[in-house]
């Protein structure tokens, strides 16, 4: 556990590590128990309560407020982000 909390860059007291071990196989083995269930026939959801999204149409434009947009630009020329170039 020592390794992995290291990985993940989590600062892991010596005497958490044996609680955090029983933890961490506890979830290993919920998601063992997961993939052995059969979902070839089940469909995609996003929610466990059917729902259907409200839409708007989809309008193209640059919002009309260049200012407000770029106020808070670091560097500007125009109605234009300057960047450094990054690539040659």
């Amino acid at each position: 556990m020592a390794k992995i909390a290291r990985l993940a860059r989590l600062r892991m007291e010596p005497d958490r590590l044996e609680g955090m071990t029983a933890e961490l196989n506890r979830i290993l083995s919920f998601v063992e128990e997961l993939q052995a269930v059969n979902t070839d026939n089940i469909p995609p959801m996003t929610s466990v309560m059917p729902m259907k999204l409200r839409q708007r149409e989809d309008m193209v434009n640059d919002g009309g407020k260049p200012e407000a947009v770029l106020k808070n630009a670091p560097q500007r020329q125009g109605d234009f982000y300057t960047v450094p170039k990054v690539v040659e």
